[in-house]
């Protein structure tokens, strides 16, 4: 696992390498079972009920996150470009925040860049920087989880 999350300005962008090929690591970033395991990162979790996804422009998706205080946070997001499986671009209406993800073949992996626009101030910090950081950690493992169970299979 490789990368590096950067804060500039009012924008977040992570790069991170993947051992997984796009269309796995597509599935991972639409399927609600997969996204609740990997959403929370470190800092929270995400009850697999709360996961909703319409995957197409104009659809979706939805989920909550339920901190380590029991707090439950809502987060509500609107497909807004739906390219399988090389890019995904969400839109937060009540925070203004878009989030493209792009997948890209590399090697026998995937480079993945998580590009947010428009962070309100209270999330222009180093604690954003490590949630993001928490979230790729956690799909990497998910995305090695299922690789290895794959594998298994196989033999």
């Amino acid at each position: 696992m490789t990368g590096d999350v950067d804060l500039d300005g009012d924008q977040l962008i992570a790069r991170r390498y993947l051992d997984a090929e796009p269309a796995l690591v597509w599935e991972v970033f639409t399927t609600p079972e997969h996204l609740a395991a990997f959403w929370g990162g470190h800092h929270a979790t995400v009850p697999p009920d709360s996961v909703v996804v319409d995957l197409r422009v104009g659809g979706t998706f939805a989920l909550e996150t339920e901190g380590a205080d029991g707090g439950r946070r809502p987060l509500r997001f609107r497909y807004e470009v739906v390219e399988p499986p090389a890019r995904l671009v969400l839109a937060e209406a009540r925070t203004g925040i878009t989030t493209e993800i792009r997948l890209r073949p590399s090697g026998r992996g995937t480079t993945l860049l998580v590009h947010q626009r428009r962070l309100p101030p209270e999330l222009r910090s180093a604690q954003a920087r490590t949630g993001l950081a928490g979230i790729l950690d956690r799909l990497d493992t998910v995305l090695h989880e299922l690789t290895s169970a794959t594998d298994r299979e196989r033999q």
